[in-house]
C-alpha cells in the first residue's frame, strides 16, 4: 500500500464525521475541534481529489455524488477498524494476564505467596510462564516479566523488586563444629551450581577456595541444587530472597554473603501504558516484598 497517494487521515476523518453529522458544527462536536478546522480539512481533501465532495444548499450541506460514494467507503472502512479495535480490546481483557518468571523466582519466592493474589483478586485470571528464554515481550504477548540481573534492559520499564546477594548457604550438619569466616574455612565440602548462574561460581572460584579439596559440580535447575543443598549433601550459592524462609526457620544457614552493586529481581514489561490487571499485579508483586 502506497500511503503516499492517498489524502491525510485527519482530512478523511473530518470528511467523514460532515457526511454523517449533517454540518461542519456537528462534525466539530464529534471531533471537539473547531468549524474552521473541520472546513479547513474539507478544503484540503478536495483540493487533493480535485473534486467537489459537499455543496451547500440552503443553510445545509448535501453530498456530491464523489462526496457520497467517498463517504460510503470511508464509513464502511472506519467501522471495520473499530470493530477491529474493540475485537482485540475485548480479547485482551478477555485472556488471563501472562506474567513470564525465572523457574527459581516462580518456585521459591512466587507460589508460597501467590495464594494471597488470587484471595484478593478472584476475578484476574493469571498465567504464569516459567522459562530461562529470552522473549521479545511485546511479540509474544507477556504483559510482566521478573528478571534478574542490573535493570539495563533496552525498550523496557525495569521497576526493582528484590535486591540479590550471592549468599553461600548450606543444612547446619553439613557444617556442624566449623567456624566459618573465610571460604578457607570451607574447603573439603563439595560444591553444587545451577549451570545458568556463572557469577556465583566465579566469585567462589575467586575467593580463596582450595579448588584440589572442594570439588565444584554443576546441574540444570536451581530446583535440583537446593534438593541436594537441604539434604545436608553440599553448599551452594544463591540469593537469600529466595530462601529467606529457610534461613529464618533455621533449615539453611547463611555462611558468606556478597551483595553485587545494583544486582536484583525487577519487575519489567514493555514501555508505555499497563493495562489496569497488569497494574494490580505490578503492585502486588511490590507490595509482596
Amino acid at each position: 500500500m502506497d500511503w503516499r497517494s492517498i489524502p491525510s487521515l485527519s482530512s478523511l476523518r473530518a470528511f467523514e464525521a460532515v457526511a454523517r453529522a449533517g454540518s461542519f458544527s456537528a462534525a466539530a462536536r464529534d471531533l471537539n475541534v473547531t468549524h474552521a478546522a473541520i472546513a479547513q480539512h474539507v478544503r484540503a481533501l478536495e483540493a487533493d481529489l480535485k473534486t467537489s465532495l459537499l455543496a451547500r444548499q440552503g443553510r445545509g450541506m448535501v453530498l456530491t455524488d464523489p462526496g457520497t460514494q467517498l463517504a460510503t467507503a470511508l464509513t464502511d472502512g472506519f467501522t471495520q477498524i473499530i470493530a477491529g479495535i474493540q475485537q482485540i480490546t475485548q480479547d485482551a481483557e478477555a485472556r488471563p494476564i501472562a506474567l513470564s518468571v525465572t523457574p527459581s523466582f516462580a518456585e521459591n519466592w512466587l507460589m508460597p505467596r501467590f495464594s494471597d493474589f488470587w484471595a484478593k483478586h478472584p476475578d484476574i485470571p493469571l498465567s504464569i510462564l516459567p522459562s530461562c528464554d529470552v522473549f521479545d515481550l511485546r511479540r509474544d504477548g507477556i504483559d510482566l516479566a521478573v528478571r534478574y540481573g542490573l535493570g539495563e534492559w533496552s525498550g523496557l520499564t525495569a521497576t526493582p523488586l528484590l535486591k540479590a546477594d550471592f549468599t553461600v548457604v548450606a543444612a547446619p550438619e553439613l557444617v556442624a563444629g566449623r567456624k566459618v569466616t573465610s571460604f578457607a574455612d570451607l574447603n573439603g565440602l563439595p560444591w553444587l551450581f545451577e549451570t545458568v548462574h556463572q557469577e556465583a561460581r566465579r566469585w567462589v572460584m575467586e575467593s580463596g577456595l582450595d579448588l584440589d579439596q572442594s570439588p565444584i559440580n554443576e546441574v540444570a535447575t536451581f530446583g535440583m541444587v537446593m534438593s541436594a543443598v537441604r539434604s545436608g549433601k553440599c553448599l551452594s550459592v544463591v540469593s537469600s530472597a529466595l530462601v529467606a524462609d529457610e534461613i529464618k526457620s533455621g533449615k539453611l544457614v547463611t555462611l558468606m554473603q556478597l551483595q553485587p552493586e545494583g544486582l536484583g529481581y525487577f519487575v519489567v514489561h514493555p514501555k508505555g501504558v499497563l493495562s489496569p490487571r497488569a497494574k494490580i499485579l505490578k503492585a502486588w508483586l511490590r507490595a509482596a516484598v
